[in-house]
């Protein structure tokens, strides 16, 4: 088969897309990945093969870390823009299957104009449910006109699309509440997965060497954030978890990422003489990797307004590792459901900072239980989270 696929992040590194579109390439398939390449980078569009994924990068205007009123220009310009580099660079390739994940939303011209031309079948991996995601942490209002332009955006790509995965059971259940137009016969589970890697036993001197690299303390217990460091995952509560943590003693806080509100972590981070935490900006994947596996306990964070339920793909890399999780969420999302049935770290609701920190003292005074939670994360994802698993379900239909 053709295969496209529709995107605005995808790196030669390894994670969930590059993964799966990986596993769709070796198990016989041509894939071709389109995707954004930002004016800011100063590179024209162009088709190249990379680890045997033939990649159309567009030039587009700039997406990421812009302000909202240039991202938004950007974002609608995306469409006319795949479409022209789409019909320029890949005219003479017949595809038999369109992939595409959302964020955005607005890719339902771009996938009707290759399905029309080619009479393609069409999977919506969807990621986000914008605009209402945008609406539950007040980034915009439910009556207002931006709202009605993208939920209008919204339907036409759920009726554009054959078949819909999400990421969990409550996603579906969201999704088909809020949409009864859509069929529940096209809409199925498809989590975030990723091809792991060999989980190998990391000696002292490994560890050392790494936090000393990173500046982290050799005598604590390291809890680390990995991500996006932006209105999602609820900034003021974790500045108030980082000032907690100054009282303590025995744990540190490591936070790798980027985002619209890094520099307001960082700068309370700098401005308040915080010596328990510590922030990087982003960091190639290896060097993350290598990062986390020097840590002992993985944290997510997700802002407590969301009415959506979802699933930060950051887990994978934390069970990849055999860390246990500790997250803070919205209590809408089925996270917590996912952790108490593998038995693969503890949730509670995010603002609530004595929960918060009463879960990492179990964790912290239980070595046996935080051993055994990472290991039962790993299991979990082997079962239940891995590309090739992905595969299947998006090909059993075709």
């Amino acid at each position: 088969m053709n295969i496209l696929f529709l995107t605005l992040a995808f790196s030669e590194s390894r994670g969930i897309y590059t993964d799966l579109m990986q596993e769709m390439r070796v198990r016989g398939n041509e894939v071709y990945v389109v995707t954004p390449v930002e004016r800011k980078n100063n590179q024209e569009t162009s088709l190249n093969k990379v680890n045997g994924l033939n990649v159309l990068k567009v030039k587009t205007g700039n997406i990421q870390k812009v302000n909202k009123i240039e991202k938004g220009i950007s974002t609608l310009m995306l469409e006319k823009q795949f479409i022209k580099a789409i019909d320029k660079y890949l005219y003479d390739v017949k595809f038999d299957l369109i992939v595409y994940s959302t964020p955005p939303i607005t890719f339902s011209n771009v996938v009707n104009h290759v399905k029309k031309r080619d009479g393609a079948k069409t999977y919506l991996m969807l990621k986000d449910i914008f605009p209402q995601n945008a609406v539950d942490i007040e980034m915009m209002k439910k009556d207002g006109l931006l709202y009605k332009f993208f939920r209008k955006k919204e339907i036409s790509l759920y009726n554009t699309s054959d078949y819909i995965g999400c990421m969990s059971r409550g996603n579906v259940d969201f999704l088909l509440k809020h949409n009864e137009f859509i069929s529940k016969d096209k809409v199925e589970i498809l989590p975030n997965t990723i091809t792991p890697l060999k989980l190998d036993k990391l000696n002292k001197e490994y560890i050392n060497k790494i936090r000393d690299k990173y500046n982290i303390p050799k005598d604590k217990i390291v809890l680390v954030y990995g991500g996006n460091l932006g209105k999602p995952q609820g900034i003021d509560f974790i500045i108030d978890c980082i000032k907690e943590n100054e009282k303590r003693g025995n744990t540190f806080f490591l936070i790798v990422g980027s985002g619209t509100d890094y520099d307001k972590l960082a700068n309370y981070i700098k401005e308040n003489n915080i010596i328990n935490t510590s922030i990087y900006s982003y960091m190639p994947k290896e060097d993350y990797d290598n990062v986390v596996k020097a840590c002992d306990i993985g944290l997510v964070f997700l802002d407590s307004r969301f009415t959506i339920p979802n699933i930060p793909s950051r887990i994978l890399t934390y069970m990849e590792f055999g860390m246990p999780i500790i997250a803070a969420t919205d209590s809408n999302t089925d996270l917590d459901e996912i952790l108490e049935g593998s038995q693969s770290g503890l949730w509670s609701k995010s603002g609530c900072l004595d929960d918060f920190y009463k879960n990492i003292d179990i964790l912290c005074d239980d070595k046996e239980l935080s051993e055994n939670m990472g290991l039962n994360g790993r299991k979990y994802l082997e079962e239940n989270y891995t590309s090739d698993s992905s595969y299947e379900i998006i090909m059993n239909h075709f």
